[in-house]
């Protein structure tokens, strides 16, 4: 199938990651053997990166700081195929950054980001780049972004008759999704994150089915709840579904939602089946779990097949 030749616009964070998985159990107040990696991360910049390598032509439009960390996320970015140029290298304060400690597995078990830079996407900057939004196929946000920002962003797609797609990114932010439901074309929660959007707790796969047809009723397009280890549920006001997960020796779950928000986003504005689009989806995460960096170096669309979950 051809790549669909009209561009994704994402708007959202980008980051250095620093991580550090332990080798043995995590004790507090103390050190423990582990490795630690630095790579190139933020929601919106990694589904970037994973669309422009999946072949999809990519603007993203974020902020680093004027320091050598913003300099090599953008040159990462840049080298998977994004386009960076409306990108602002500011001077006001230093790249965003996040941290994160993982177990034995590879899960978080802490995390802390600084996305100070996130303030300088202002709704002034959206309307200065309205133009890209003309013809796109679809905007996707993270919800790094303020809520006069996002309320800003989604009108401006709203006009232009864009798609939008939403990583609710944390359950600290996701709550910032509520007022706009009605507004999106597809929405990714984890469970922690769709209980908020719900309103109400959800245990197991069967809520989680009965809660992704919640939030198509509260006016979503389409709604995606991941699920971890067992797979992800979705649905849209003509279908749902339930997709398990893939088996596989984990190295590190960061970055897995982003890369399979991002090959379902392909999926979608490439015409492919919803179903087929979910399975694009958990096979590019799978991809990423296996992978030491935050985006697989090395996505494909013929690596997402290679697994794909039938």
């Amino acid at each position: 199938m051809n790549v669909s030749s009209s561009h994704i616009l994402v708007i959202g964070a980008a980051s250095v990651d620093v991580k550090g998985r332990a080798h043995k159990p995590l004790q507090l107040g103390t050190s423990v053997p582990g490795d630690i990696t630095l790579s190139f991360g933020g929601v919106g910049r990694n589904v970037a990166e994973n669309l422009a390598r999946l072949g999809q032509p990519t603007i993203l439009l974020s902020v680093v700081g004027n320091d050598p960390f913003g300099a090599q996320i953008l040159e990462r970015t840049a080298s998977a195929g994004v386009d960076v140029s409306k990108v602002i290298i500011t001077d006001q304060c230093h790249s965003a950054a996040y941290l994160a400690i993982l177990d034995e597995a590879g899960s978080k078990t802490f995390a802390v980001d600084e996305m100070e830079t996130m303030r300088l996407i202002t709704p002034a900057y959206i309307y200065a780049q309205r133009g890209l939004f003309k013809g796109a196929a679809m905007l996707v946000l993270d919800s790094n972004l303020s809520p006069p920002t996002l309320a800003s962003a989604i009108r401006t797609a709203k006009h232009y008759g864009v798609p939008v797609t939403v990583d609710p990114t944390s359950t600290t932010l996701a709550p910032r999704l509520r007022k706009h439901l009605s507004d999106l074309a597809m929405i990714t929660p984890n469970l922690a994150e769709a209980e908020l959007l719900c309103g109400h707790p959800i245990h197991g796969r069967e809520e989680a089915m009965a809660a992704v047809q919640e939030l198509v009723a509260k006016g979503v397009g389409i709604t995606v709840i991941t699920l971890g280890e067992e797979g992800l549920c979705y649905a849209s006001a003509r279908e749902s579904g339930y997709i398990p997960a893939i088996r596989c020796e984990v190295v590190d779950y960061t970055g897995a939602g982003d890369a399979l928000t991002a090959a379902i986003v392909y999926g979608l504005v490439n015409g492919f089946p919803l179903d087929e689009a979910m399975r694009l989806g958990v096979s590019a995460a799978t991809l990423t779990l296996k992978c030491p960096d935050t985006v697989c170096p090395d996505l494909s669309l013929e690596r997402l097949y290679d697994q794909l979950v039938i």
